[in-house]
């Protein structure tokens, strides 16, 4: 496993990270019982085989159902081993101010702190950040004061779009950002990532496989996606001519990115995580390779995981 600066937070993180939302609720493209929940102790063996392999940080959010609870439950003897990121909600407090909004998010953090079983958790990010929420600097001055308290070391968020990102970045206070980024959407390609890294803010990247449509399940999207089911079969057939499978592709794609800290690996499965963890370190794409992908544009509305007929 290769290591990389986590921009100002000095942190080395793993080249591919470990998300959990799987491991919490069910998730993705609805095939053969693979986006159902694992058990917790398959759940167990995936998050213990992810320190195994190497990799040092994991991602989750009390979004995701009982991910946080069962981490705590079967990392606690680990804890000195990796590196925690959770999420408080910006949903649940809308319309709060004041001492009202700091007493809710104060107790998101106990009870995200409880059900890990931890005194700290390294990154605390806002969920679904908004440029609104970011602009008013309510929301992260409560943060700020949970790092100061020693609940949290760094703070960071993870947004929607471009106007969020932005917002975060122009904003200067928070060490990290994490979007969503792959080969079919570059949406952030021209202006994020490369403020990202002048700002020497760290990049952490989710949906490198689109929910898992950049695997072997895209062949079982909907209809309402047949437009992104067409492309990435065109995808498919272009990996079988360079000797490489779509998952490969997609993570060597994300990862050669200069800005690119860590890419998450969205998984309940041991055999596809140690696949992905094979390609850490690979060599970049080839160029010619580089440009056909990128000559390759999808509606946005098929790239929006949020929109699809399924959680």
């Amino acid at each position: 496993m290769n290591y990389r600066r986590l921009g100002r937070t000095n942190l080395q993180v793993s080249e591919i990270s470990l998300g959990t939302v799987e491991l919490g609720m069910d998730y993705g493209i609805p095939v053969r019982g693979e986006h159902l929940q694992p058990s917790e102790a398959d759940a167990a063996r995936t998050l213990n085989c992810a320190l195994d392999l190497g990799i040092n940080l994991i991602d989750t959010a009390q979004a995701y159902g009982e991910s946080e609870a069962i981490i705590g439950r079967a990392l606690k003897s680990r804890r000195n081993e990796y590196i925690l990121a959770t999420k408080i909600s910006s949903s649940n407090w809308e319309g709060y101010t004041g001492r009202e909004l700091r007493e809710q998010v104060e107790a998101s953090i106990t009870e995200s702190l409880r059900a890990l079983q931890t005194d700290t958790i390294d990154l605390l990010y806002l969920h679904n950040a908004t440029p609104e929420l970011i602009q008013g600097g309510e929301i992260v001055e409560i943060m700020q004061r949970a790092q100061e308290a020693g609940y949290a070391r760094f703070i960071g968020t993870t947004t929607y779009g471009e106007a969020a990102p932005l917002a975060v970045l122009e904003d200067g206070r928070f060490d990290c950002v994490q979007v969503a980024y792959n080969l079919l959407d570059r949406q952030f390609e021209e202006r994020v990532l490369p403020l990202a890294k002048e700002s020497d803010v760290g990049v952490i990247i989710r949906s490198v496989l689109l929910k898992g449509a950049l695997t072997h399940r895209y062949a079982h999207l909907p209809d309402e996606l047949r437009e992104l089911r067409t492309v990435v079969n065109g995808i498919n057939s272009l990996c079988g001519a360079q000797d490489s499978s779509l998952p490969e592709l997609a993570y060597r794609f994300v990862l050669a990115h200069p800005a690119v800290s860590t890419a998450l690996v969205g998984t309940g499965r041991v055999h596809e995580l140690e696949e992905i963890v094979s390609f850490a370190g690979c060599d970049a794409l080839p160029p010619e390779l580089l440009s056909e992908i990128r000559e390759i544009v999808v509606s946005p509305d098929q790239l929006n995981p949020g929109t699809w007929p399924f959680h």
